[in-house]
């Protein structure tokens, strides 16, 4: 079922375009190229996440939005094509007409003044639509279910990550913690169990030669 609280959300830069005939342009995702999104701060270990570059094909986007803090009215539809979502080989690139109502206008001229100054997706991973490494730590998208907004945030990108991405990864990385301590542990127990076996056997041994 998806909920709110199975949405993700990611931060990407406004691209270059964005004065250009009012319209804002920005590159939502890169494929295939690893980001650190977290980073253990016991171990120093850096967990990353790519999405694959096949991730969207499928997925629901058939009425997506442009708004602000992924909340309010809609800036921009795909569904009436001044927002228009396009998958190319490298990436899912984000173009949005700011012109055709005011709040768009107004909109466009907080991102002009740098009052909004990046843009953040939310989206929601198939079920089973990803793996993890626990070698490379490296958690891999490859299916997404549906994008449900593009939006215009003033706030930093670790923020629009710290609930969805940041508790995964801090997740994994309390696991990956737990269970080298586990095997450190029982390598320890096996050797305590190895010595009272020698220990035992060269009493054993003395007794025969007693004998």
């Amino acid at each position: 079922m998806i909920t709110p609280d199975t949405r993700e959300y990611r931060a990407f830069e406004i691209g270059a375009e964005q004065e250009n005939e009012g319209r804002i342009h920005g590159r939502a995702v890169v494929f295939n190229a690893p980001t650190v999104m977290y980073t253990d701060p016991e171990t120093g270990i850096e967990y990353t996440e790519e999405i694959d570059a096949h991730a969207f094909d499928g997925a629901e986007m058939s009425d997506v939005i442009l708004n602000v803090n992924h909340e309010g009215q809609a800036l921009a539809r795909t569904r009436n094509n001044t927002l228009a979502l396009e998958l190319t080989q490298d990436a899912l690139e984000v173009d949005a007409d700011m012109t055709k109502s005011q709040a768009s206008r107004d909109a466009l001229e907080a991102v002009q003044n740098g009052l909004l100054d990046k843009m953040s997706f939310a989206f929601v991973v198939a079920p089973n639509g990803d793996d993890y490494d626990s070698e490379s730590h490296k958690r891999t998208i490859r299916q997404v279910a549906r994008l449900f907004d593009v939006s215009l945030v003033n706030f930093p990108a670790y923020e629009q990550t710290s609930v969805s991405a940041r508790d995964f990864f801090a997740a994994k990385a309390e696991a990956e913690r737990r269970a080298s301590e586990e095997a450190e542990q029982a390598v320890e127990a096996a050797r305590v169990l190895q010595e009272k076996r020698d220990r035992l056997s060269e009493i054993l041994n003395n007794l025969e030669v007693s004998k």
